[in-house]
């Protein structure tokens, strides 16, 4: 019987930890969707690849391809040219925030502080996060407004909030 007990918590400790433990980073599971071809690039340009799966825990708002097609003609291109790899770092890292907060967090702390929450980012800003119905809105320091299109996509060190426009920094 007591054998029968430790192989059955044997096999349920071993489903749970390869059911729910990620093993892709932040920038693994960036690299292996589709939406954030823009961002990977960005990211490697701007040699934030180590810091992104690093242990963390971190929270990633990421702009798709479009919200990075969106910004004013040639933008992009000027951000990955080598001498703006610290503008580009900057505006990266303002899309990060230190610790792990899911959506259900998120939307707790919106609530709990009487509509908005405001965040600091790693890049050393400020967001505005607030609610617009049920989707979560980003405020950037220019008054530039994101919408979480995606929530939670979980990493190993951290979770992704993919978002519709690149917010920026003053």
């Amino acid at each position: 019987m007591k054998i029968l007990k430790i192989t059955t918590l044997s096999a349920f400790l071993l489903f749970v930890s390869t059911s729910f433990a990620q093993t892709e980073t932040i920038v693994g599971v960036a690299v292996g969707n589709e939406n954030f071809t823009t961002l990977v690039t960005a990211v490697k340009a701007a040699d934030l690849v180590e810091t992104l799966s690093s242990e963390g825990p971190f929270t990633v708002f990421a702009p798709v391809n479009s919200a990075f097609e969106a910004l004013p003609a040639g933008t992009v291109e000027s951000l990955l040219e080598p001498e703006s790899k610290s503008a580009l770092a900057g505006l990266l890292t303002y899309h990060v925030v230190a610790g792990k907060y899911m959506a259900s967090d998120v939307v707790k702390a919106i609530k709990d502080n009487k509509g908005s929450f405001p965040v600091k980012t790693v890049q050393g800003g400020t967001i505005i996060l607030s609610l617009k119905g049920d989707k979560v809105m980003l405020k950037d320091e220019k008054g530039n407004m994101a919408t979480v299109v995606i929530a939670d996509v979980a990493a190993s060190n951290g979770v992704i909030h993919a978002i519709d426009t690149v917010v920026m920094p003053k």
